[in-house]
């Protein structure tokens, strides 16, 4: 397999296990209708300052997608622990 095949394989691989991984941290999200008609308030309790608020909840939900996919590229670009969800293991390591 020519090189740059093998590199696409690779970045290809990633972001379907990155997308399986949002798919699964969205399942455990919590949402929360906020008093006096202020909309809705959305969090993942797994992950630490992942959440978002809207004025309905389908907007909320993604705003909280948005949220997860920069905190996700924020710890990935920082080599910053990330929970492992459902078997699914994002963190980075070297290879020999």
């Amino acid at each position: 397999m020519p090189p740059h095949t093998r590199s696409q394989a690779f970045v290809y691989s990633k972001s379907v296990v990155i997308n399986r991984y949002i798919t699964v941290a969205l399942r455990r999200a919590h949402y929360e209708l906020l008093e006096n008609s202020e909309g809705f308030y959305g969090s993942i309790p797994d992950l630490a300052g992942v959440w978002a608020q809207a004025a309905t909840l389908e907007d909320c939900r993604e705003e909280l997608k948005s949220a997860l996919e920069d905190w996700l590229l924020f710890s990935l670009s920082g080599q910053h622990p990330i929970p492992v969800m459902d078997g699914i293991d994002l963190a980075i390591r070297e290879v020999a």
